[in-house]
C-alpha cells in the first residue's frame, strides 16, 4: 500500500526500542510504514520530539505503550500530540492499549483523581480520540471530552484457554476477590465453566475509603451547639479466607485486568492448591509485572501466567518462563482501519455486554 495516498499516518511515541514492537506489528497488519519521527531524552532528561514528515490534513494515530517509566511515556505522548497539532494534523488519535493511572480513578481522602487530570492533559495537547483496552474502570470513559473506544482482550484470552489448555473443560474460573467476580462470571459463562470466588483475603480494596468521607471532623473547643450526633459506622472486619465454589481436582483459572504486584495472585494460588486445584493459570490483559514479580511467580504455586502485549514485558519473560504472551495487535489494527475509513466499530464489540 502506498502510504502517501492513504490519508493517515501511524507514529510511535516511544523512545525505547522495546516499546515499539507493538507499533511495528500493528503497521505490518495495516500494510503501512511507521511514521518518521525521533523521540529522545536530552541530557537533562527533557523529552524532545521531532516529526520528520508532513502530517498536514492527515489522520494521525499515535501508538504509545507504557513501560516502567510511566511519567516519561506520558510526556512523550503529550509532546508528540502537541507537535502534530501544531503541524496541522486533521485528527490525532491516541492508541494507548494500557491507560496509565487508571487505578487512580477515585477520590481517596485528600488525594486526587489523577486519571481525570491525565484525560484533561491529553485533550489539551490535541488528542481528538483514544483507542484503549480493558480500562480498569469503564466509568473512566466519562473523564474525556472526546470519544474513547475501550476494546476488550477477553476474546483472545478465551481463545488461548480453548486452544492451549489441555482438558480446559475440567477447569473452573476463579475471582481472586469479590470485586473481580463480574469479570470472572463473564469468562465462566462464555466458556460454560463453573465459577469460584475467593473471599476474605488480606487486600487493599479500592472501595475502602474511596470518597474521603472517613476524614474525622476538626475538633473545636466550643461551648455552643455541638452539632448533630450521626450514627457511628462500624469498622469492616474481613472474615477468614474462604473459597466459594469447589476447585478440588480442577484446573483453576484466575482472571483479572491487571497483574502488577503479584502478592495477591500468589496467595490466591496457594489457597487454591490447598483446596485441591492441581493446576493454576493466571489470565490478565495488562502484564505490568513490576519489581520482583517474575521471581515471585517462578517460586509460587502458579503454573502459567498469560498476559497480552499491551505492555512490553520481554525482560520479565526471560526471568520467568511461566509468563506467556497473547498478541492483540490484530484488533488494534482493525480499530485504526475502521476509524480512518469512518466504518462502524460495532463489529469489534460483538456479544460484548456492559458487564464485560
Amino acid at each position: 500500500m502506498n502510504v502517501a495516498k492513504t490519508g493517515y499516518r501511524v507514529f510511535s511515541a516511544n523512545s525505547s526500542a522495546a516499546c515499539t514492537e507493538l507499533a511495528k506489528k500493528i503497521t505490518e497488519r495495516l500494510g503501512v510504514e511507521l511514521g518518521k519521527s525521533v523521540v529522545f531524552q536530552e541530557s537533562n532528561r527533557e523529552t524532545r520530539v521531532d516529526v520528520k514528515e508532513s502530517v498536514r490534513g492527515q489522520n494521525i494515530f499515535i501508538i504509545q505503550t507504557i513501560p516502567r517509566d510511566v511519567n516519561t511515556a506520558i510526556m512523550e505522548l503529550l509532546i508528540m500530540a502537541y507537535a502534530l497539532k501544531t503541524s496541522c494534523a486533521k485528527n490525532i488519535i491516541g492508541v494507548i492499549p494500557y491507560f496509565p493511572y487508571s487505578k487512580q480513578c477515585k477520590m481517596r481522602k485528600r488525594g486526587s483523581i489523577v486519571c481525570k487530570l491525565l484525560a484533561s492533559m491529553l485533550a489539551k495537547a490535541g488528542l481528538t480520540h483514544i483507542i484503549t483496552m480493558d480500562l480498569h474502570q469503564k466509568e473512566i470513559q466519562g473523564f474525556f471530552s472526546f470519544p474513547v473506544d475501550n476494546l476488550r482482550a477477553s476474546p483472545f484470552l478465551i481463545q488461548y484457554i480453548q486452544e492451549e489448555i489441555p482438558d480446559y473443560r475440567n477447569a473452573i474460573i476463579v475471582a481472586k476477590s469479590p470485586a473481580a467476580a463480574k469479570r470472572a462470571q463473564s469468562y465462566a459463562e462464555r466458556l460454560r465453566l463453573g465459577l469460584a470466588v475467593i473471599h476474605g483475603e488480606a487486600q487493599c480494596a479500592e472501595s475502602d475509603m474511596a470518597d474521603g468521607r472517613h476524614s474525622p471532623p476538626c475538633v473545636r473547643n466550643t461551648t455552643g451547639h455541638t452539632g448533630l450526633e450521626l450514627p457511628l459506622m462500624m469498622a469492616k472486619e474481613k472474615p477468614p479466607i474462604t473459597v466459594v465454589g469447589d476447585v478440588g481436582g480442577r484446573i483453576a483459572i484466575i482472571v483479572d485486568d491487571i497483574i502488577d504486584d503479584v502478592g495477591d495472585f500468589v496467595a490466591a494460588a496457594e489457597i487454591l492448591k490447598e483446596r485441591g486445584a492441581y493446576k493454576i493459570y493466571i489470565m490478565a490483559t495488562h502484564g505490568l509485572l513490576s519489581a520482583d514479580a517474575p521471581r515471585l511467580i517462578e517460586e509460587s504455586a502458579i503454573d502459567v501466567v498469560v498476559v497480552t502485549n499491551t505492555v512490553p514485558h520481554e525482560v520479565q519473560k526471560l526471568q520467568c518462563p511461566k509468563i506467556k504472551t497473547v498478541d492483540v495487535s490484530m484488533i488494534l489494527a482493525e480499530a485504526i482501519r475502521r476509524i480512518h475509513n469512518g466504518e462502524s466499530m460495532a463489529y469489534l464489540f460483538r456479544n460484548i455486554t456492559v458487564d464485560d
